[in-house]
């Protein structure tokens, strides 16, 4: 886990914060928070890759990940399980729409998988409101944060594109000159 005064967790907060907030209206600062502490611990491959099978393989594919969530006709043992796995599905569609868009329907990552790009924003979409429908004992609390992350799924994942293209801009020596000549 990172820490929140981690310059990795700043920076993170910083600039989902000034995305979020001054192109896309986002200003909920459990939402901005949220965010940015999923960026820091999804740059840890094994978070990125939690949801396991029963054969103990991980789970990269969302049609999977969904087949895993469910209590009913699935193999999730609880509901709890169920929330587990809807909460990762919500978290890894964000950062992979957000972050990284291209790869949604690139071969390499896609392989025999069904879904594509629409298909994502809607799993990821349902996946933040079913959480938010735990709104009972220890989910209480943490219930309208994953009902506002559904709602304004689609603002989220504009702003974490803007993310991206900053920091692409922040790893460009030419770019990063320009600015330091310009201030």
């Amino acid at each position: 886990m990172i820490s929140e005064s981690h310059p990795l967790q700043e920076l993170f907060q910083d600039l989902v914060g000034r995305h979020y907030a001054e192109e896309i209206g986002i200003r909920d600062p459990q939402v901005v928070a949220y965010v940015s502490h999923l960026l820091a611990e999804f740059c840890d491959a094994e978070q990125l890759f939690k949801i396991h099978n029963a054969f103990n393989r991980p789970l990269s594919d969302v049609g999977e990940m969904l087949l895993e969530s469910d209590p009913v006709y699935g193999p999730a043992p609880s509901f709890d399980r169920e929330r587990q796995v809807r909460k990762h599905i919500g978290d890894y569609t964000l950062f992979f729409a957000g972050m990284f868009p291209e790869s949604i329907n690139h071969f390499r990552l896609r392989r025999q998988r069904l879904e594509n790009f629409v298909d994502w924003m809607k799993a990821g979409k349902e996946s933040y409101y079913i959480v938010s429908k735990f709104e009972h004992f220890e989910y209480a609390k943490v219930a309208p944060l994953f009902a506002n992350l559904s709602q304004n799924f689609e603002g989220c994942v504009a702003g974490l594109n803007m993310v991206k293209n900053e920091l692409q801009e922040m790893q460009h020596p030419i770019v990063r000159r320009t600015n330091e000549l310009i201030m």
